[in-house]
């Protein structure tokens, strides 16, 4: 057995690398999914707690400021065909994009500290408004950095793979980006443990360098050198964003396969904010008890992502696996809602876990789904998936709490009747709203099934060889 074999049985996901991107590089690639896990806890968890309980600042200002980052998602497409599409003097097109995205992230992260500490005290001068409008500022350039380093890392590294190993090493890039929420979330949280001004600063700022050395050490020496002169650039043809989506769209599948994608994404993260409070409030968890589901859904998510690198190794039809996805994200669901009336923190870990199984495997394969697409580089394709599951992900966010408070007031005000006039009742609503998205997003993946079963036999099977290039 050589070296490179003994390597690649013991070492996870070590079959992802290629002649074009070796290991090492691959890894190291990788990093930009650790930094963008790193800013996704601190602007989902860290800050808003933060700025709730220490600060005291009003939730609703709160919630806005989360949400900014989102508004900026759907330009993921537009940056993603930029990228496709660059022509710069070196010859290179996804590198200036990783810069410019790590640059943003790098700035929107060195201001905040500040930006959110003016919230929660009184000026000494200016504008009352001016803590509001640099803490928005903050929050909307590190979200535009996130999603222009992302889709310009994704496209990138789908660029250097080849056919074969190119759905393994999408796997390998989501694990890295739960590996850096994890990480993210111990180490930050350990450091404000007793919090402080201060050390907030010191520990944003912190995570500002570190953004910078991540994606400066994962980007270099990525992207081959490529001279072009100021002839042959001008001479290039330059399609417009307009011409090259509708291109995109005309492939049949793309148009369909956003549909999926959001809706899908929607019933996977509409319990994100819920799942602590429900262990809490419905089932009477300890905070160390409800701790352990971040854990859990982490594991399975790892685990979704292990089987989708092995079933897509194999050959499996990406849409039959993104149905498999929806499929446990229903028997998870039902895990949860039954948890309550049954008292069973079994069933409701259980569920947990198997939400991010179920999650796991439907963003791998529809993100491989879309690397598949015919008419569309891979910056547009990969732009708009990113699009459409990141502000699902946030609408889904806002319509869940949503959905739950004003659930829950009409129930305890006795609106429903005594029999739901329990804190459960709301939480409930949610998660049975979710099973029925999943519904809907399965009659949405039905076609693209049915067109995939079709051309496997015929003897062409959709994957590996329908990769753009």
């Amino acid at each position: 057995m050589s070296q490179t074999q003994r390597i690649s049985k013991w070492l996870p996901f070590a079959d992802a690398a290629s002649e074009g991107l070796p290991l090492g590089q691959l890894l190291r690639m990788s990093l930009f999914q650790v930094s963008v896990g790193m800013a996704s806890v601190l602007l989902l968890g860290t800050l808003n707690r933060v700025m709730i309980v220490e600060l005291s600042v009003p939730a609703m200002i709160v919630a806005l400021m989360i949400a900014l980052p989102v508004l900026s998602a759907p330009f993921r497409a537009l940056l993603g065909f930029k990228s496709d599409n660059l022509q710069s003097s070196l010859g290179w097109k996804r590198i200036p994009y990783l810069w410019f995205g790590s640059l943003w992230q790098f700035g929107g992260l060195a201001v905040m500290p500040f930006a959110i500490l003016s919230l929660g005290f009184e000026q000494a001068a200016g504008p009352e408004w001016a803590g509001e409008v640099l803490s928005a500022a903050a929050f909307l350039m590190t979200g535009l950095g996130m999603h222009m380093t992302q889709t310009a890392g994704l496209a990138l590294a789908a660029d250097r793979a080849d056919d074969e190993t190119r759905p393994r090493v999408v796997a390998l890039l989501y694990v890295m980006f739960l590996v850096g929420m994890g990480l993210s979330a111990v180490i930050v949280g350990y450091f404000l443990r007793d919090f402080g001004d201060l050390r907030l600063v010191r520990v944003i700022q912190s995570c500002a360098v570190i953004t910078l050395v991540l994606n400066i050490v994962a980007l270099w020496k990525q992207e081959k050198l490529a001279p072009k002169s100021k002839a042959e650039r001008d001479a290039a043809p330059s399609p417009t964003f307009k011409d090259a989506w509708s291109d995109f769209m005309a492939g049949g599948q793309a148009g369909r396969l956003i549909v999926v994608v959001f809706l899908g994404t929607m019933a996977f993260n509409m319990q994100d904010v819920l799942l602590e409070p429900y262990g809490g409030e419905v089932l009477g968890l300890s905070v160390s008890a409800t701790t352990l589901l971040t854990a859990l859904w982490a594991s399975g998510a790892l685990l979704g992502f292990a089987l989708a690198a092995r079933w897509l190794r194999g050959g499996l039809n990406t849409h039959l696996m993104a149905g498999r996805g929806l499929l446990v994200g229903v028997g998870a669901f039902t895990c949860v809602v039954f948890a309550a009336p049954l008292n069973s923190v079994f069933l409701f870990y259980t569920g947990s876990a198997a939400i991010g199984l179920g999650g796991g495997l439907f963003a791998v394969a529809t993100l491989t789904a879309a690397m598949t697409l015919p008419n569309a580089g891979r910056g547009l394709a990969l732009g708009a998936w990113g699009a459409a599951q990141a502000t699902a992900a946030g609408l889904s966010i806002l319509i869940g709490g949503t959905i739950r408070d004003v659930v829950n007031t009409a129930a305890l005000n006795g609106n429903f009747g005594p029999a739901l006039a329990t804190p459960s009742t709301g939480y409930s609503v949610v998660y049975h709203t979710a099973i029925a998205l999943i519904f809907v997003t399965l009659i949405a993946l039905g076609p693209l099934v049915r067109r995939g079963t079709q051309t496997t036999q015929q003897g062409r099977q959709i994957g590996l060889a329908d990769f753009p290039t």
